[in-house]
């Protein structure tokens, strides 16, 4: 196992829901409206994932993507920091019949990928754990792991309101997507800023360069949710 200095960020110390509580991860995956098996189908058929492809999903959640991918007969290694999350995904995946999908126990700053560059990287709604800072560290180590002109996709919530409307653009946020006793609540999503790491589709844009990805696509779909579709162009 890897040794990290005493100055490495912790992944498994995350803030807002506690992804260890069986209940919640069953909670939270009745609640991801943007990750049914029809839209994560649509999404493996959009980027052209098939039998002869690896892939790594990074923050894979309750596996909706990975056992879609799977599907198709690539080789899926599906990531994530909550074993909670992992077991959940593992039962999924036994009761649909996908055998091709490994699980792994580890973040996006501990995963060690030990098989070949992947042809895929996709992370959803995930990255947002980390600070800016080590979001660039996330981007470097999933360059690494990719092959020359690989793709990376990554969703999440990320910001393109002007800075100076940030009040009025989270308060319209929360009002719009919390529905009260039912799903994701107006107090999750006053955790999620509060306590968590969103960050502006700018820094994200930057990073991502920075770390050798060409920018293919970059759809701001609304002023707090985007998706980057890239190419590991060095």
């Amino acid at each position: 196992m890897t040794s990290f200095p005493a100055w490495y960020y912790d992944e498994s110390k995350m803030a807002g829901v506690d992804f260890e509580d069986a209940a919640q991860v069953e909670v939270y995956d009745r609640n991801q409206t943007s990750s049914t098996p029809e839209k994560e189908q649509a999404l493996v058929t959009r980027l052209g994932i098939t039998a002869e492809h690896s892939v790594i999903d990074l923050g894979a959640g309750t596996g909706n993507f990975a056992i879609q991918a799977a599907f198709t007969g690539a080789c899926v290694h599906a990531v994530d920091i909550s074993q909670t999350m992992l077991t959940y995904a593992q039962r999924k995946a036994q009761k649909v019949g996908t055998t091709n999908i490994k699980f792994y126990h580890a973040g996006f700053l501990s995963y060690e990928h030990q098989d070949k560059q992947a042809d895929f990287v996709v992370t959803k709604n995930a990255l947002h754990i980390l600070p800016d800072f080590w979001k660039m560290t996330a981007f470097l180590r999933i360059a690494a792991m990719l092959k020359l002109k690989g793709v990376f996709y990554l969703r999440d919530a990320i910001y393109s309101f002007p800075p100076t409307d940030y009040e009025a653009s989270i308060n319209q946020w929360i009002r719009q997507v919390a529905t009260e006793g039912e799903g994701w609540t107006a107090r999750d999503f006053e955790m999620h800023v509060r306590e968590e790491h969103s960050t502006y589709g700018w820094i994200i844009e930057g990073m991502l360069t920075r770390a050798g990805f060409e920018i293919v696509e970059a759809n701001y779909n609304a002023p707090t949710y985007a998706e980057y579709l890239c190419i590991k162009s060095r």
